[in-house]
């Protein structure tokens, strides 16, 4: 959508929406079956706890049965950020957010529905943005207009296919080691395996800000490069770089200092806050480095280099982060903070490889710019 805006062409608008939407409908019913089936096997898989199997299973089950508002959330977010526009995508993140926690609290703190609570309230966060979102749709003037006609498969659908599934191959496999990530926590047993789970909706909520500012950099560098204004979009990288790596330090501070404080939103058994601060300073480097990192893929991905995006993606988690977790889990008295180290040694590692890049990249536009 960004390289139609800069290209000047809103008449191929339509057909990429209207062929995504049909495509993550039919995503979102399968991956959705899928984890209503599967979800026992897939807990045991994660290794949980025996005594927690069963509200694990329940969770997943939740969760998958509303994964159609999950993944249109993201798909009105991406239509929102290919047309240039940042701001509503992160209202919309801040409304689920911001749900999810009112919804832990009401659920799970006052009516004490535990795990389904917790999992109901992520739902909802979705499906209240989802809601909204439309709304905000039917009252905006949009650069294109979509028909019924649209919405079918079209040739737009295998375009944005082709940049797309190089990123969701990485994004698959990367979530796939953070399950095996999960089960080499829980065999350290509960406490650990609770505090985990506490430092990762921390960590989730960390992320919504490199996450937001790659996502909105990939539209912004997609335009320029359309525009045939390349360094216009090599400028957008270095100030995203900037702008996440100063609030990136503030977090860091907390979550290195204040890691208890920061955990006790969510819990108030002392052990498993010590753990969750123990995971929490052993990731707090990665509050920093991932700024950096995203805004190179974000770069990158502007510029239709995904399966490079991949390639690096892949290449950290399962060189670095992958192996060090493991070594990290099985020493003696394993520390969560060593493991929590995996994190941000493994997104330092790929931002030598996106230098690197970036380095035969240029030169390459330099040489095509030059007519060599």
């Amino acid at each position: 959508m960004g390289r139609y805006i800069g290209e000047r062409r809103p008449e191929k608008l339509s057909l990429v929406v209207g062929g995504a939407v049909c495509f993550f409908a039919l995503l979102s019913v399968l991956i959705g079956a899928a984890l209503l089936v599967f979800a026992r096997p897939l807990s045991r898989l994660m290794q949980a706890p025996a005594e927690a199997l069963d509200l694990t299973v329940t969770y997943v089950r939740i969760c998958g049965g509303g994964i159609l508002f999950t993944v249109f959330y993201n798909l009105i977010s991406g239509i929102f950020r290919g047309m240039g526009d940042s701001k509503l995508p992160l209202l919309f993140v801040a409304i689920a957010c911001g749900v999810n926690i009112l919804g832990d609290l009401l659920l799970v703190a006052v009516f004490h529905l535990n795990v389904v609570g917790a999992a109901v309230a992520t739902v909802a966060a979705q499906a209240v943005s989802v809601a909204l979102s439309l709304l905000i749709i039917r009252r905006r003037a949009l650069p294109f207009t979509l028909t019924v006609g649209d919405l079918r498969f079209n040739r737009e659908t295998a375009n944005f296919l082709r940049l797309g599934m190089p990123i969701a191959l990485q994004e698959l496999l990367t979530n796939l080691s953070f399950l095996a990530l999960c089960a080499f926590i829980n065999r350290l047993g509960l406490e650990a395996s609770s505090g985990y789970g506490i430092a990762c909706k921390l960590t989730n909520f960390v992320m919504l800000i490199p996450g937001s500012l790659m996502q909105s950099m990939s539209s912004f560098v997609a335009q320029n490069v359309g525009a045939r204004n390349p360094n216009r979009a090599k400028r957008a990288m270095l100030t995203g770089m900037g702008i996440g790596a100063s609030i990136g330090v503030v977090v860091f501070l907390l979550c290195w200092f204040q890691g208890e404080l920061l955990s006790s939103i969510f819990a108030n058994d002392e052990t498993v806050l010590i753990r969750s601060a123990e995971y929490l300073r052993g990731f707090a480097p990665e509050t920093v480095v991932t700024s950096i990192l995203f805004s190179f893929i974000g770069y990158f991905s502007g510029n239709g280099r995904t399966v490079f995006v991949m390639f690096q993606g892949l290449a950290q988690t399962f060189l670095v982060r992958l192996p060090m977790s493991y070594l990290m889990s099985i020493q003696p008295n394993a520390s969560l903070t060593a493991i929590g180290l995996a994190a941000p040694s493994a997104t330092t590692f790929g931002i030598i490889l996106n230098i690197l890049y970036f380095i035969w990249f240029s030169r390459k536009q330099k040489r095509v710019r030059n007519g060599q």
